[in-house]
């Protein structure tokens, strides 16, 4: 201990190694969660139908021939980590990032309307428009903007207040999903199974040409949003405790707004709306890393992890071949009703 710490008051030495043991723990934490997802990325890698030893799957990633394996790993297996990856991540950091700023754990783009969007832009493409798979993307991605755009244009009065978003983002989520149902209704059988598989959150098929959109978003949005995670936290104490702190509060709050839509809707476009991720991602991290601090990064880590696990799950686990999203909405609905009567016994904290 140093002689200038030695001299600080006792209330000052407290604060201060507070502070150290939460610092330790969020990158304690933010590690071990690392070190799973590449773990979970490697033995998805490994295990399937067939098994390949590390020492092949290597080899074929650092773009060698391996009978069977460059095929299986190279062409089916990677670009499907990958995306689970990347897909999780953008869920679990977008989702946080309007949880943190709305200071409300339902606020997710789940429950606000943002992926209803997405995938009812979708469905009409598919069903309606017969439209290919990059123009259904390209779709979704201007759907939820669009719809991001409107829930918050109706919330905006002097502000936007977290609760007020939530509502207005419930009821448009609601008419979409009945435009999504009304679409399937009308649908072909071969539509149908394509919109169907489209709408539950798959990786299945995943290749090179949807991972890759989603992966250059999540590099250039990724930061954008980090980079504000000072801001938001102090967002979490009101507006304008935030403004006398030097936050600009609606200039962050657009910013974070745009950025965390865009990749919301990439990553559904590339994968779907994998039920639940972008709402257990944040809360799960929370507990985790503790108070204090921002959630942003171990957020997107528990993104990850889940779609990963939860794919692995889905494949190989469970008996049959479920998509990840059956699996997360399988693991996120109880929660999801949990956390309502937590929030309206205790309030909206994460």
């Amino acid at each position: 201990m140093s002689a200038d710490t030695l001299t600080q008051p006792p209330a000052v030495r407290a604060v201060s190694r507070g502070r150290a043991r939460r610092a330790l723990r969020r990158r304690t934490v933010a590690a071990v969660l690392t070190l799973l997802v590449v773990a979970v990325f490697t033995v998805s890698l490994m295990a399937g139908d067939t098994f390949y030893p590390l020492d092949d799957v290597l080899r074929v990633v650092r773009g060698e021939q391996v009978p069977g394996a460059s095929f299986t790993v190279g062409r089916l297996r990677l670009p499907r980590a990958v995306l689970a990856v990347v897909a999780g991540f953008s869920f679990g950091l977008a989702g946080v990032t309007f949880q943190t700023m709305l200071r409300n754990p339902l606020a997710s783009p789940d429950v606000i309307g943002i992926s209803s969007g997405a995938s009812a832009a979708a469905a009409v493409a598919i069903v309606t428009l017969s439209l290919d798979e990059t123009q259904v993307s390209v779709l979704a991605v201007v759907a939820a903007l669009v719809v991001a755009l409107l829930v918050y244009l109706l919330a905006f009065k002097d502000g936007v207040v977290g609760i007020r978003l939530i509502l207005i983002g419930i009821g448009i989520s609601a008419m979409l999903d009945s435009v999504i149902s009304y679409v399937l209704s009308q649908a072909a059988e071969w539509d149908l199974q394509e919109a169907t598989r489209w709408l539950t959150g798959s990786l299945n098929n995943a290749a090179w040409k949807e991972t890759l959109p989603a992966l250059v978003a999540l590099a250039v949005l990724g930061p954008v949003l980090l980079a504000q995670a000072r801001s938001l936290s102090a967002m979490q104490l009101g507006d304008d405790t935030a403004s006398a702190l030097g936050v600009r509060t609606e200039r962050t709050r657009i910013t974070v707004i745009v950025a965390a839509v865009v990749l919301i809707a990439f990553a559904t476009a590339a994968a779907g709306p994998i039920a639940f991720v972008a709402f257990l991602s944040g809360p799960i991290a929370a507990r985790l890393v503790g108070p204090g601090g921002s959630l942003l990064m171990p957020a997107g880590l528990v993104g990850s992890l889940l779609v990963l696990v939860a794919d692995f799950a889905g494949q190989n686990a469970l008996g049959t071949r479920l998509p990840v999203g059956v699996v997360t909405g399988v693991l996120g609905a109880p929660y999801l009703i949990y956390l309502i009567v937590r929030t309206n016994r205790t309030g909206g904290s994460l």
